[in-house]
């Protein structure tokens, strides 16, 4: 069984290739060197693998770059605003496969949902969430407007829930015609003391869905980690026992209920894990308690892991799940046997963006 490892950076992509062990890896690339790469995503439906690439160029603007081949050719589709829309598409931040299996999800900066039915060929505005009207108060966080969750329900394909900083959760229930805010209980730290609870205008920064119960959600806020057991409808604080409650990326277990990681770093101006050290977090039982994952991995460590730059290698192959992050100084770190132990897969890169691995 081999596993597929793409990481995006801001000056291109690589991809990893390993075998069932996990320990060994080949790295190509860069591919599209002179480009940002926000999003990807390893897409094995409809009996094949489809690696797909959000490219963002000064002079070709935002692309979705899709290979069937491992990354020996590519083609391309543009995501762009209708004629009738007075705004232009700066990037793309969030590519997601939809429950069945033609269907992609891609989130763009200005704050806005594509999506494609035809297997990423070709991409289209989502008008119910554009039109909302909160979109014209939602502000840019100090990263820009990252569209960075999308999670389309497993069985359900009109249910999806989207994130974005600094607009919040919204969920549709009927395909993208209707959207709701989602975000009672989570603290907006950055307001006035007695506003810090509103409709909208929360700076989340990931989502993720839990494996074996789908209305469970799990949170990593701008300050505050949270869980949701009615899909979005209510969330509570499950910071207690982490050494910060800032960070930016959340991974759900892809099989197992109740387990996700997170991967803590400071706020303000450090931005990097307390004490520099780099230390995976994991909770077996939802959040109520917290461990650390160190083995392997560094205490001098003055870097952060971006929103998407975190994942696992899917629900298919070893009993073991393969968990990955990449950080802000060009490294990536794997893990083959579900965070106990750690190595370093790849030094020296652009600053990474995202990763995404499956096994196949």
């Amino acid at each position: 069984m081999e596993t597929t490892l793409m990481v995006g950076t801001r000056k291109g992509l690589w991809l990893g290739t390993s075998d069932d062990a996990r320990t060994t890896w080949a790295f190509d690339g860069p591919h599209f060197d002179v480009e940002e790469v926000y999003a990807a995503l390893v897409d094995r439906r409809a009996g094949r693998t489809r690696l797909f690439a959000a490219c963002s160029s000064l002079w070709l603007g935002p692309l979705v770059r899709r290979s069937d081949d491992g990354g020996a050719t590519w083609q391309e589709a543009s995501v762009k605003f209708p004629d009738d829309v007075d705004a232009s598409v700066s990037r793309v931040w969030q590519l997601a496969a939809g429950t069945d299996e033609r269907t992609v999800w891609a989130g763009t900066e200005p704050g806005a949902v594509f999506r494609s039915t035809d297997g990423g060929e070709s991409f289209a505005l989502v008008r119910g969430l554009w039109d909302h009207p909160h979109r014209a108060q939602w502000a840019a966080g100090f990263g820009g407007q990252a569209f960075h969750t999308i999670l389309p329900h497993p069985t359900d394909p009109d249910s999806v829930t989207v994130a974005i900083s600094t607009g919040g959760v919204y969920q549709t229930h009927d395909g993208g015609a209707t959207w709701e805010p989602r975000n009672n209980g989570i603290r907006a730290e950055f307001l006035p003391e007695g506003q810090q609870y509103p409709e909208f205008g929360q700076c989340v920064h990931k989502i993720a869905r839990d494996a074996v119960r789908p209305q469970r959600l799990y949170l990593q806020n701008h300050g505050g980690v949270y869980r949701s057991d009615d899909e979005g409808g209510t969330w509570t604080s499950i910071a207690a026992g982490l050494p910060a409650d800032f960070g930016f990326t959340v991974v759900a277990h892809p099989r197992r209920g109740d387990t996700l990681y997170v991967f803590p770093i400071q706020a303000g101006e450090h931005r990097y894990p307390p004490e520099a050290k780099a230390r995976v977090w994991r909770s077996t039982d939802a959040g109520e308690t917290w461990e650390q994952l160190a083995s392997g991995l560094p205490d001098h460590f003055f870097v952060a892991v971006m929103r998407d730059a975190m994942c696992t290698d899917g629900p298919e192959g070893a009993e073991a799940v393969g968990l990955y992050f990449g950080a802000r100084n060009g490294a990536i770190w794997g893990s083959a046997d579900e965070g106990e132990s750690w190595r370093q897969l790849v030094t020296d890169l652009p600053d990474v963006l995202v990763v995404r691995a499956a096994r196949s």
